[in-house]
């Protein structure tokens, strides 16, 4: 869209009226520069074949902005950062920080300067992350800008001077040569064998021939235009710039992408829900007992102490570092697998995955096109009984082909189009050498490039015998232009039912994945009109070539795991709907006698209660698909309750990639655009490696849970201290300062460990977690809290007072914190948690496996984790810095054993409680 001379605000800034006297772009909100004849549009914009001058472009360049994708400026990083500090969990954090600092000041010598100083450590960790996760959003628009040219050459007073791009003002005339990234959207008055590269925002990898006669349609497939941000591959040509920065295609594509609101990932819901919960049961708790102290007469400070106390039990002050890691930990396994995370919570909402949007080329097929059958003759057999036509046949595959090779035979490498370098690829495997021979001995003299409006390619070459014109095309296309067709002794008419046969055999190659050319060729008189002759029909037609990007070997397994893991398949491709089904049968997406296929076409007409009721077909199919369709498809399934990843490599991918639950970028062949957009990079561009992603995602989930549910049952035992502390008056057996030792000490190592976990052999048997699974579960809350929490607390309780009794301390008794006694006490009680912690990491590594048969030695980081756990626990009981710093003594060989049957009874009642889901599930599947 052209500049408008008005005062509205363009860009975050105010337009200036231009001088009078200098020459201004039309107002036309609804200027369609394809449309329009090349004289009218260049009086709209103002402009001439000279270009503009100086003066002018310098007021356009005031008038309109610079030409670069603009985006409003973002707050200051400090307040950025700032947000993170104030979410509900850093809010609950401050809080029990804050109390301390009051109790602190108040009776000093407690510890609670420690605590506070410990708290907000952790809160400021955790913003720190949060803030790093957030900074990804600007790389993308930074991928947008770089995707446009740095230099242009623009005529300025008739003469061609190179500029910075963001000097391009409407009406300039760009000067384009091959190479040269189009800087701005233009219109073409000059083309000269002009081919663009409209895949960055069309997705199609074949150059498109530009020229310039007006056209009708959508601008995207308009022949007389280029785009900002696509790469000219062969030709020259001048153009009228009709739009700059965010007026450009690619600026739309931008706008889109940033407007398009990325969903909230499960992890982050769950993690939400979890730090409500807890924070709920935290500060309910502390106020309780804070209540429940005054009413018993307990000092003011005392009681808020014990409330402090209270919250810190019950909040997981590692959980959130912890996780982290834990997704840290994954997203390295991941990468050696080929998947590079960008979004580490990605990884777990991999695993809940219930549908993938996968395009066809590169990802389910090989991305390496090569002929499979050559069909020569009248019956289009795959011998013929004719050599002349054999070799004419490899003529027009070597000759009527603009892909370039280097080197001979085996070690040759082909470039250009796919379906020309299969071609060369060919003709070279059975003759090396042979492909520049035929070039050399065979001058081209003219050329009809090929037209994705007519699918044909023409080319005029001499040749010993005079000049032959040799036709390359679909076959509907090329068949229509043939009055002869070879047979075994020469040329014979072809009739209506010959061309039906041809259509036919070429329309079966289709249904099997293939994509098929017809050759054909004709001799050319010496004073003939070249241009004439090659569209004047009269060809013999040679035959059928068909090819094929076979599928990937792996991809058919991998599809299969997807079925067994109850994790539907959907194609969206802009390949023709036979060549995608073909392939999804071929690699078991689609299995049914009719597949359910829609085109583009199709869905653009359908309400949105339309598209959620097609997405639920079991096997369902998208062909000739648009960008738009594609985001439209993901929020269908989205709607429909799924989670959704999707995979894409264009410009025109970034919606549906940042729309998607998880959006997937080709490493390889995917643009700088679409990998900012993505939530992970496939560096294979591999479908199976997806479904080995998934694998990985399924067991994070797992182990994050099990993680949680380890750490949540040391809660049972912290918490319930301060209950007897109230309601007993014996002496308090677990200080606020052994607590932390436990939530930011010794749990720490171990639940590092459960995050390295290996899957269960059932992972990817089982169907995908609803939507509605909570991550902090009502089953999970029982098990830690009332079943292995009570098994702990006992242990501690029974460790603490077989100290007390045996140092004989009564009930009712005083008992000073400065006593060795109770030093002792607090110490054995703190040591039967971290030895029934010990157990409960083997309770919580498996869910239905017994741990004994997946080693209990096996996970390494386990192991050194439970070491470096008892590590802590004698620096905290038996050292004289853990005796200065937590008020501990060392406490006699025997109170040390004491929670010992406690622990054994925890990995026998676990192990009893797997083998009975064990069996269950036995029963279920049987």
């Amino acid at each position: 869209m052209g500049p408008r001379e008005d005062n509205r605000t363009t860009r975050g800034r105010k337009r200036s009226l231009p001088p009078s006297g200098v020459r201004t772009p039309m107002p036309d909100v609804h200027l369609e520069p394809h449309r329009h004849d090349i004289e009218q549009l260049r009086a709209r914009l103002a402009s001439s074949p000279d270009g503009l001058t100086d003066t002018e472009a310098r007021v356009r360049l005031a008038h309109e902005g610079p030409n670069l994708l603009a985006e409003a400026p973002p707050p200051p990083l400090v307040l950025r950062f700032g947000r993170h500090l104030v979410q509900r969990f850093a809010l609950l954090l401050w809080g029990g920080a804050l109390l301390a600092m009051f109790g602190e000041h108040f009776s000093p010598g407690e510890g609670m300067a420690l605590i506070a100083a410990a708290l907000v450590t952790v809160v400021f960790f955790n913003a720190a992350f949060s803030f790093w996760q957030e900074m990804r959003v600007e790389r993308a628009m930074a991928a947008f800008r770089g995707m446009l040219a740095r230099r242009a050459r623009v005529l300025r007073g008739g003469a061609e001077v190179e500029i910075d791009v963001a000097d391009v003002v409407v009406g300039d005339v760009l000067v384009l040569r091959e190479g040269d990234r189009v800087a701005a959207d233009a219109r073409l008055f000059e083309a000269n064998a002009l081919k663009v590269d409209n895949s960055p925002l069309t997705g199609e990898s074949e150059p498109q021939l530009r020229m310039t006669r007006a056209t009708t349609g959508a601008r995207l497939d308009a022949r007389n235009l280029v785009f900002s941000g696509t790469l000219v591959t062969t030709g020259t040509g001048a153009a009228y710039v009709y739009a700059i920065g965010n007026d450009t295609e690619i600026g739309r594509v931008a706008g889109v992408t940033r407007d398009t609101a990325r969903v909230e990932t499960p992890m982050r819901r769950e993690l939400r829900h979890f730090i409500s919960v807890i924070s709920r049961i935290a500060v309910g708790l502390g106020a309780l007992f804070f209540v429940t102290g005054w009413v018993i007469g307990n000092p003011f400070w005392t009681n808020l102490v014990f409330a402090v106390g209270i919250i810190v039990a019950n909040v997981p002050e590692g959980l959130l570092p912890t996780v982290t890691l834990a997704l840290a930990i994954a997203g390295r396994k991941m990468a050696a697998r080929n998947a590079l995370l960008k979004s580490l919570e990605s990884a777990e909402t991999l695993g809940s995955t219930t549908v993938i949007c996968t395009d066809k080329t590169g990802t389910l097929t090989r991305n390496e096109m090569r002929v499979t059958d050559v069909l020569l003759g009248a019956e289009a057999r795959p011998t013929s009984d004719d050599p002349a036509a054999a070799e004419q046949a490899r003529l027009v595959m070597a000759l009527c082909n603009n892909a370039t090779l280097q080197g001979e035979g085996a070690a040759a490498v082909a470039t250009g189009d796919p379906t020309e370098t299969a071609l060369l690829y060919h003709i070279e495997g059975r003759a090396s050498g042979a492909v520049q021979d035929l070039r050399t001995a065979h001058r081209r003299v003219y050329e009809r490039p090929f037209d994705s409006g007519t699918k044909e390619m023409a080319t005029v070459h001499e040749t010993p015998s005079g000049l032959v014109a040799l036709l390359k095309g679909a076959p509907e296309v090329v068949v229509e232009q043939c009055t002869q067709m070879v047979d075994g002794e020469g040329a014979i008419a072809m009739g209506p039912e010959d061309a039906e046969r041809f259509r036919q055999r070429s329309e079966e190659y289709a249904r099997n994945g293939r994509r098929v050319l017809a050759l054909a060729c004709k001799s050319v008189g010496p004073d003939a009109d070249l241009e004439e002759e090659s569209t004047g029909g009269g060809y013999t037609l040679l035959g059928l070539v068909a090819m094929q990007d076979p599928p990937r070997a792996e991809v058919a397994v991998a599809v299969e795991q997807c079925r067994a893991a109850g994790i539907r398949v959907v194609v969206i491709s802009g390949d023709h709907p036979l060549t995608v089904e073909a392939i999804a049968r071929q690699v078991g997406i689609v299995r049914g006698e009719a597949a359910t296929v829609y085109t583009g076409a199709e869905i653009q007409t359908w309400s949105k209660a339309a598209l959620r009721h097609a997405v639920d077909a079991e096997e369902v199919l998208f062909a000739r698909t648009s960008p738009l369709d594609k985001l439209r498809i993901v929020a269908a399934l989205q709607e429909r309750g799924h989670i959704v990843a999707v995979t894409g490599d264009g410009v025109n991918d970034a919606p549906a990639l940042k729309r998607a639950d998880v959006g997937v970028a080709m490493g390889k062949t995917g643009t700088e655009v679409a990998r900012e957009a993505a939530d992970m990079v496939l560096m294979d561009d591999n479908f199976a490696t997806i479904v080995a992603a998934v694998e990985e995602g399924r067991v994070i989930f797992g182990n994050i849970r099990r993680f949680i549910g380890y750490v949540l049952t040391s809660n049972v035992p912290e918490i319930l201290p301060y209950v007897a502390f109230v309601l007993l008056g014996i002496p308090l057996p677990l200080p606020v300062l052994l607590i932390l030792a436990i939530d930011l000490g010794t749990d720490v190592a171990p639940a590092i460990g459960l995050a390295t976990e290996r899957a269960e052999t059932d992972v990817m048997s089982q169907p995908p977690r609803p939507r509605s699974e909570r991550l902090l579960s009502g089953k999970l809350l029982l098990s830690a809290y009332l079943l292995w929490g009570m098994f702990e607390s006992a242990a501690g309780f029974a460790a603490y007072f077989w100290v007390l009794i045996r140092g004989g301390w009564v009930p009712g008794a005083e008992l000073a914190s400065s006593a060795p006694l109770y030093g002792q006490a607090i110490a054995a009680f703190f040591a039967a948690i971290v030895v029934c912690q010990v157990a409960n990491i083997l309770v919580w590594r498996t869910t239905r496996e017994s741990v004994f048969k997946k080693g209990v030695l096996q996970n390494r980081t386990v192991v050194i984790g439970v070491a470096v756990e008892l590590l802590l626990l004698v620096v905290i009981v038996a050292t004289g810095i853990g005796h200065s710093i937590f008020g501990t003594v060392t406490p006699s060989l025997t109170a040390w054993l004491v929670p010992v049957p406690f622990a054994l009874m925890m990995l026998i009642g676990a192990e009893i409680r797997k083998a009975i889901r064990r069996a269950a599930a036995d029963a279920e599947a049987a």
